[in-house]
């Protein structure tokens, strides 16, 4: 698996070595040892699997507050999105930034998602398949987003009028979140 750093601190994308030949394709979607050897160790405890049947289908931008915080490491089986992340840490040096990412079943490229970050992806193509392995439960006291259109982050979607489940049109704007996290550098 090759490692590469993002714009935004402790945020790596992931290209995993594959190998094809005629009959398809093998490749390790995860080995911890390989994590744990560039220093990266998550306990993750849990798979879930999205399916987002239309082309603009927005999800996010979402998180969940301590103790529930979730590192996430999400990938493409089926199709393409644009990915989202925004680092919430206060103190981070690149705390309210964002950044995108094309996540395709084409580029099996996967995304390190940090605890602290809001995240969320518009799918490109239509039946899209989203999988994410998660190191912290579901909590739905903990759950919470941020507006997929922020005029202060200026994210640059590839549409502009998505397709959003009800409990998204009403996300609060970056300016109004009470900072939820701190940045504990490094360690």
């Amino acid at each position: 698996m090759g490692f590469l750093k993002t714009t935004l601190k402790d945020a790596y994308l992931f290209e995993p070595k594959v190998f094809g030949d005629n009959r398809g394709f093998f490749m390790e979607t995860y080995n911890g040892k390989v994590f744990e050897e560039a220093g990266l160790s998550f306990n993750f405890i849990q798979d879930n699997h999205a399916m987002s049947a239309e082309a603009g289908t927005l999800r996010g931008m979402h998180f969940q507050l301590e103790p529930y915080a979730q590192t996430k490491l999400v990938r493409v089986i089926k199709g393409a999105v644009y990915d989202v992340i925004v680092d919430l840490r206060a103190g981070s040096p690149t705390y309210g930034q964002w950044e995108g990412f094309i996540l395709s079943e084409e580029n099996k490229r996967q995304l390190l998602v940090p605890q602290g970050f809001a995240h969320g992806y518009c799918t490109l193509v239509k039946d899209t398949e989203f999988v994410y392995k998660v190191d912290n439960y579901y909590s739905p006291e903990c759950d919470r987003g941020l507006a997929w259109d922020d005029p202060q982050l200026n994210i640059k979607w590839p549409i502009s009028n998505p397709i959003l489940s009800e409990k998204d049109t009403k996300q609060p704007l970056f300016k109004d979140l009470d900072c939820p996290f701190t940045y504990k550098g490094e360690e």
